[in-house]
């Protein structure tokens, strides 16, 4: 099977070859698009275009509203194609505020004007918004998709592969990893080595996979492909680096991060991030563990490069959207509600080395990564040549 991504033949990124494989043919449903601005009034008139700090928001525009709008609605027979603005976040997954505003400026509610009435809700965003638009998915019934991080590689790449086929590969691998006992992630930084032990007690592995069809309220992320259980518990160590590149030791216990311990860089950011912990105990909650699954370039964003395989990522805080129980309103404060993603990828984090991730499952144990590749167990699933318990 190819793994390197420059010897994979991508198509040209078609919107309605997308929509129709991820939502299926349209049945007349409304679609709209909504994207995050600081300050959302600026979609009034598409001022926001002028921006040159918004190029995602301009993705949303330029190749979603124009697309929909030059013949793909009639072609997936949906329609509407209306586009709204809220206000950004600040921070992945977090609850978004209720104002929106439309095209002409007016100031409107996703409760009452957006949620109710639209059958396709893509959000295009700087800021992560699976977590909330899937409770409110659940919550008014329509189905949708989240894009946040677009930039040019995720659309000739990530957004022009058959889902179709990422969703066989996919449940391949969900086959082969679902009902572990647990997982376990060693890491080395600076000649100093430790593990995270993720427990998952035997529970059913879930996909992203991107396929969202009709009859379902659901929310996709794309680009999709991943593996992911939701931990029962955790312990051990693992590194983390910081925005500024300053790394850490992050101390974990009883599915809690406890403590961060510096390893190189500026104490003030560790100090910090052991202040948050302690005053609010839930940003430390480890709520996911995610495993790729496709064979992508990387991008340089993390919506796509966590689908990567070879690669891993572990959550922090909530996990409501993954079928868990970490709910936002167990945060000490709104603004820490969030579903922090922290990924382990050779472009992302050089500085750390991931000799194994092994799953142990029914008293057998399988290496599934090597040094952010797939190891021998992956490979076999995908070629056919392993069998899934």
């Amino acid at each position: 099977m190819i793994l390197d991504p420059s010897e994979r033949n991508f198509p040209s990124f078609s919107l309605t070859r997308l929509m129709r494989t991820c939502f299926g043919q349209g049945r007349g449903e409304r679609l709209c698009l909504l994207i995050d601005l600081p300050d959302p009034a600026q979609v009034k008139d598409f001022a926001f275009l002028k921006d040159e700090t918004k190029p995602i928001q301009k993705y949303g525009y330029e190749v979603f509203y124009n697309g929909f709008h030059e013949g793909a609605l009639e072609e997936l027979n949906f329609t509407g194609g209306d586009f709204f603005a809220y206000r950004e976040t600040g921070g992945s997954n977090l609850d978004m505020d209720d104002d929106v505003y439309d095209r002409q400026g007016n100031k409107l509610s996703l409760d009452k004007d957006i949620y109710p009435h639209y059958g396709i809700i893509l959000t295009i965003s700087t800021f992560s918004a699976t977590a909330p638009l899937t409770a409110k998915a659940k919550q008014f019934g329509f189905r949708g998709a989240t894009l946040h991080g677009l930039n040019q590689v995720i659309l000739n790449t990530g957004l022009a592969v058959d889902y179709n086929e990422v969703s066989d590969d996919t449940e391949t691998l969900r086959q082969g990893m679902t009902r572990a006992d647990y997982f376990e992630i060693d890491f080395e930084v600076g000649g100093e080595k430790s593990t995270l032990r993720i427990i998952c007690n035997g529970q059913e592995a879930q996909k992203s996979h991107g396929l969202c069809p009709p009859g379902k309220p659901d929310v996709a992320n794309l680009p999709a492909g991943e593996v992911y259980f939701v931990p029962e518990g955790a312990e051990g160590s693992f590194p983390f680096k910081y925005s500024d590149g300053t790394i850490s030791i992050l101390r974990v216990t009883e599915g809690f991060i406890k403590e961060a311990r510096l390893v190189n860089g500026d104490s003030a950011q560790v100090e910090a991030h052991n202040e948050k912990l302690l005053s609010d105990p839930m940003t430390g909650a480890i709520g996911e563990l995610g495993l790729g699954t496709q064979i992508l370039p990387f991008s340089g964003r993390d919506i796509q490069d966590e689908k990567i395989l070879g690669t891993v990522h572990v959550a922090t805080g909530r996990s409501d959207h993954l079928g868990g129980h970490l709910t936002p309103d167990l945060f000490k404060e709104k603004a820490n509600a969030s579903h922090d993603d922290i990924l382990y990828a050779p472009h992302k984090t050089p500085e750390f080395k991931v000799p194994e991730v092994r799953m142990v499952r029914g008293g057998q144990t399988e290496v599934i990564i090597r040094d952010y590749r797939p190891a021998a167990y992956i490979i076999g699933l995908l070629e056919g040549k392993t069998t899934a318990a």
